[in-house]
């Protein structure tokens, strides 16, 4: 194997690099913003509101990351709306974590025990402190897992913004091999480069999850 091209081409490996790491980034944190306020909503929204959030929910969930790139980026200035690749880039793959995070949410809120709940109210806990005391650290601890998962596939779909030329890591890669023909060595280092995003992350939550267990009085597996 032959990595001089690669070496040669650093400097725009590591800017492609930069860029992806601050998508993922933003899309990570608007994304847990977005899904964070719609399962806020559908615990105090109405019932037209939650079928709203729910049809938001399914219609990303549902659809590929790959089609509403499309939509956003090609489809939107067909109805007079122009958005550059990066604002293509950003609000569509933000709407798609926030489905996802939102769904993971909810199902950590449905797994804590309806006694608990019910329990608090009985003792006059406003909805706020049920939610600081009792819904939210119980339910992040059963989200915590699925969540991290949920950002390694963010932070690896990502790639899928090369189809509307926004220039990250697999994009530089892909333009890499086809100047210097190499492409083993070429998209070793970029599959590395995602590696190195993705590991720590799987770190954290490792560390988060024994955290938790502490703090709730268990014991470590």
């Amino acid at each position: 194997m032959d990595f001089t091209p690669v070496w040669a081409s650093r400097w725009l490996i590591l800017d492609s690099f930069a860029t992806t790491l601050t998508l993922s980034a933003i899309a990570v944190f608007v994304g847990t913003f977005v899904g964070a306020c719609v399962t806020l909503l559908q615990l105090i929204g109405s019932r037209l509101l939650n079928v709203v959030l729910r049809a938001y929910i399914e219609l990303f969930r549902g659809t590929p990351l790959l089609m509403q790139l499309f939509f956003i980026y090609f489809g939107l200035p067909m109805l007079g709306l122009d958005v550059d690749r990066f604002w293509a880039a950003f609000v569509a793959i933000s709407l798609y974590t926030g489905a996802y995070v939102a769904e993971v949410l909810r199902a950590g809120v449905e797994a804590v025990p309806r006694g608990q709940t019910e329990a608090a109210t009985a003792l006059g806990l406003g909805f706020g402190q049920r939610l600081r005391y009792i819904l939210g650290p119980q339910a992040l601890r059963v989200a915590l897992p699925p969540l991290v998962g949920v950002y390694v596939a963010v932070i690896k779909d990502t790639s899928l913004a090369t189809v509307i030329g926004y220039n990250e890591l697999m994009r530089r890669g892909m333009e890499l091999v086809l100047q210097y023909g190499r492409p083993l060595e070429v998209f070793l280092v970029v599959g590395l480069l995602y590696f190195l995003i993705c590991f720590p992350i799987s770190k954290l939550s490792e560390w988060l999850e024994r955290k938790f267990t502490r703090d709730a009085g268990g014991t470590e597996p």
